[in-house]
């Protein structure tokens, strides 16, 4: 059996991005076969695509990717489940986080990401969740300790995370401000934030108001402007920030790090952890009403190009998903 699938065979811009037909993957044991539905696009996928930054290429491949494979987000049906495979059956709605998820099938380990899919929601609201709300729900829950009273500020409010994060600290009890452009003042507004920035008009760095935890999406203010936004043994949790060419933002999480010690704040760096426990908890409160997925566009599998593209430029609303 055939699917198609996106592959990349070398790295560049979203030219480099084809739709191709290639063999569809057979579970192995303790393995399901999921039948993709809808499939959401993230930051990893173009810098995946671009080989960026180049440190990165020293586990993705030097001169050329390893793995062909793009896309890691996906809502679907399972097919097929392998020998040793629990807790699935064939026709189960589910979502998780698989590489390789930019195609119509994809095998994942029974006991990996994975998990019964929000009820209520369609395969692109479900699709949009996994790495975006994992990346919110362990930033604000676990990094920064969000609880109720809370002053809870997140930059780059309108985006993937952004959008997620708004509506978790919300959920937590927190008082939440929201820095986004003009164009999406009211949808931050809409998805409950109490105060919401328009940085086109106000610097949040200079406002004078102190927050117990500040989730920077963007990266767009020096370490010491974000300093002065944080209320004595606030938070400051980064998600962000391009650095230069050859190591990212690696040198400015380092500074961070170094300085936070005697600024009396904390600084804390995480890598998002994809884990069935977590998908879970984002299914109930999802479930709950807590939680909505905000999609900005929606493209065919066979434009997965334009879509990256759309995302690499910065500016996109809320999730991109492919609808397959």
């Amino acid at each position: 059996m055939t699917m198609q699938a996106i592959r990349y065979r070398a790295y560049g811009p979203p030219e480099v991005v084809e739709l191709h037909e290639v063999p569809a993957p057979v579970p192995g044991e303790g393995e399901v076969l999921v039948r993709v539905r809808a499939a959401a696009v993230n930051p990893g996928d173009w810098h995946f695509m671009r080989g960026s930054p180049y440190a990165f290429r020293a586990v993705a491949g030097l001169t050329r990717p390893k793995a062909p494979e793009l896309g890691n987000d996906f809502a679907g049906d399972v097919e097929a489940v392998g020998k040793g495979a629990g807790g699935f059956q064939p026709g189960d709605r589910v979502y998780g986080c698989r590489r390789g998820a930019f195609a119509e099938y994809v095998t994942v380990p029974s006991d990996g990401p994975l998990s019964a899919m929000p009820g209520g929601l369609a395969y692109e609201e479900a699709a949009a969740i996994p790495t975006s709300g994992l990346t919110a729900l362990q930033a604000l829950r676990d990094k920064g300790g969000v609880r109720e009273g809370h002053r809870v500020l997140v930059n780059g409010a309108s985006g993937g995370i952004g959008t997620f994060a708004v509506r978790l600290a919300k959920a937590y009890g927190a008082e939440v401000t929201g820095v986004c452009s003009t164009r999406n003042v009211e949808l931050v507004r809409s998805l409950g934030a109490d105060h919401v920035i328009d940085y086109t008009r106000q610097d949040f760095t200079t406002s004078g108001r102190r927050y117990d935890l500040v989730l920077d999406n963007v990266g767009n203010h020096s370490l010491r402007a974000l300093r002065r936004v944080l209320a004595p043994g606030g938070t400051l949790v980064p998600n962000s920030g391009d650095g230069d060419r050859w190591f990212g933002p690696i040198g400015r999480l380092i500074v961070g790090h170094l300085t936070s010690r005697f600024a009396g704040h904390r600084f804390a760096t995480f890598l998002t952890s994809e884990n069935a426990a977590d998908l879970a908890t984002l299914r109930e409160l999802a479930e709950s009403g807590a939680l909505t997925p905000v999609i900005g566009r929606t493209y065919p599998l066979r434009e997965a190009a334009a879509a990256i593209a759309h995302l690499e430029g910065g500016h996109a609303r809320g999730k991109i998903v492919l609808l397959l």
